[in-house]
């Protein structure tokens, strides 16, 4: 009896590590040879088509190296999954927009700065937040949300183009989705497994 209390304990905490173990999550998308899109990063110019490559990032902090590519850019990105579109990450960044989506809690008269090469929008809660979307070189954009106090989708808007570099730095307070980590897992079922022999052989004795 006492093997099976704490067996169920083990179940437990594992339960309790999946509910509550979390990563921040943004989708990201992107489009090769979009010239028009490149050089006006706005939201009404992201393609309907579907996008070359997809992915996920925790944060959005990607610059590129001397190789220039969408590989390498996203590879800067500490955390960043690739979803689709593998066979174009050594396909060159320039004419490439990008589309990120994800969700951030922000209050009324909260600050942004956003360190970007090239053009980039920011829009929170159908709100821009960041209009920039023409530069071709580095730039520093500083806004402030004037929006209600909350928790909303943001769609943030970044082109690429006009050769090398390649640079977007933006800290946005997102909103993290539960990421149960493996040995959390191997956990769980490790004490439902125990716990299942337990109730065999006390049927079976």
């Amino acid at each position: 009896m006492r093997l099976f209390k704490q067996t169920l304990k083990v179940a437990i905490v594992a339960i309790a590590m999946i509910t509550t173990s979390a990563q921040a999550s943004v989708t990201g998308s992107i489009w090769e040879n979009d010239l028009t899109g490149a050089q006006n990063a706005i939201p009404s110019n992201v393609p309907l088509t579907t996008p070359d490559v997809t992915f996920t990032t925790p944060s959005i902090n990607f610059s590129s190296g001397g190789l220039y590519t969408i590989g390498e850019f996203l590879s800067s990105g500490s955390g960043s999954t690739v979803l689709t579109g593998s066979s174009q990450l050594g396909n060159t960044l320039d004419n490439t927009l990008f589309d990120f989506q994800g969700t951030v809690s922000v209050t009324n008269g909260q600050s942004f700065i956003a360190g970007h090469d090239d053009g980039l929008t920011l829009v929170i809660n159908g709100q821009t937040v960041i209009s920039a979307p023409g530069p071709t070189s580095f730039t520093t954009t500083p806004s402030v949300y004037t929006g209600p106090t909350g928790t909303y989708a943001f769609n943030l808007v970044y082109g690429e183009c006009c050769g090398a570099p390649a640079d977007l730095q933006i800290s946005l307070p997102l909103i993290s989705a539960p990421v149960p980590e493996p040995e959390t897992y191997a956990m769980l079922l490790a004490g439902l497994g125990l716990m299942g022999f337990m109730v065999r052989r006390k049927k079976t004795a």
